[in-house]
């Protein structure tokens, strides 16, 4: 009871989170290492808000790990950082009983209506809906089991920091502004860094290359979507193209794909006008029909059938009330 009462007390603390982040981006600070053991063992908790907590700090935590070679910090400094992310990776690779985690992710089937399309959309609903449920085009990628690591090396450093910003992701509707203007800093900082356009953001950081890998630029579009979405327009905008602009140099397509449907969806959704930072903001979809009706407004070759023969059956029995005059019995005989 201690501890999650004091976890919902940290929110009232409101100098706390910028003096973190002073300390965290400082490249001399003695405070440093007493900070990283205490997120640490904040996350160690397994207290959600605590957790949730220590996230938030992410995306300068690994860009100041990233920032360490090009920087010339101390190693000592650099080193509390590495076993700070190097411990959440191998806390979140594991169970409750210290077994390998499998995540699974279900693909969604284009015959099924979800939040990114409408089967009616896309073609005939009969014979769309039809074809593709026939074929279960339902599908299940896992990710994992995932290796523990004791330290980073040029081989796994961003297989690690893929997973750090999975894990990031995942708690995305919890992160404040300053975390996901961090996170849009992070993206653009890594992505230009040693690219000419690098003058053109006026950022005069570190002037070499940073590596990337296509999953880890897929996770910061995932990121900047969000932020996108609720309050860091200027910013979200900024980092989504200087993504792009480095995924289009790596030729990475799964990063094209990706920033590019989430550029467009800027440009054609109406998103909700009015929201601010403090209430978020979503992108219009439309609601997903129920069963009867689609089946009542599905048109279809056999429903026109159907329709006929009720309208002529109708007609005839209204004879008796209203008698056709001579001159059109032969159209109504022909069943025009």
């Amino acid at each position: 009871s201690a501890v999650s009462s004091y976890a919902a007390s940290l929110k009232e603390k409101g100098s706390l989170v910028p003096a973190l982040y002073k300390v965290i981006r400082e490249n001399y600070s003695d405070l440093l290492e007493p900070v990283c053991h205490q997120l640490f063992e904040f996350y160690r908790s397994g207290e959600p808000r605590l957790q949730r907590f220590v996230l938030q700090f992410l995306p300068e935590l690994l860009w100041s790990l990233l920032l360490a070679p090009s920087a010339a910090r101390d190693p000592h400094t650099s080193g509390c950082i590495e076993a700070l992310l190097l411990g959440i990776y191998n806390l979140e690779i594991v169970d409750k009983d210290g077994q390998s985690k499998v995540l699974s992710f279900t693909v969604p089937s284009l015959s099924k209506p979800s939040v990114y399309h409408e089967p009616s959309t896309i073609g005939s609903l009969a014979l769309t809906e039809g074809a593709l449920a026939n074929h279960g085009l339902r599908r299940v990628v896992y990710s994992g089991p995932h290796l523990q690591r004791e330290t980073f090396t040029a081989q796994n450093r961003f297989e690690v920091l893929t997973f750090l910003l999975l894990c990031y992701n995942a708690a995305l509707s919890y992160m404040t502004s300053s975390s996901l203007q961090s996170l849009c800093q992070l993206s653009s900082r890594v992505c230009i860094c040693g690219y000419p356009r690098q003058q053109l953001r006026r950022y005069k950081g570190i002037s070499s290359r940073l590596t990337v890998t296509s999953e880890f630029l897929v996770q910061l579009i995932t990121g900047i979507h969000y932020a996108l979405c609720n309050g860091e327009m200027d910013l979200g905008s900024k980092a989504l193209d200087d993504v792009l602009y480095r995924a289009q140099l790596e030729l990475y397509p799964e990063a094209l794909l990706v920033g590019n449907a989430i550029k467009s969806s800027q440009q054609c959704a109406a998103l909700k006008s009015g929201a601010s930072k403090e209430g978020a903001r979503s992108i219009q979809v439309e609601i997903t029909p129920t069963s009867s009706r689609i089946s009542r407004n599905a048109v279809t070759s056999l429903s026109i059938r159907g329709h006929r023969w009720k309208r002529h059956a109708s007609h005839n029995n209204l004879d008796e009330f209203w008698p056709i005059p001579p001159d059109r019995a032969g159209v109504a005989e022909s069943g025009l």
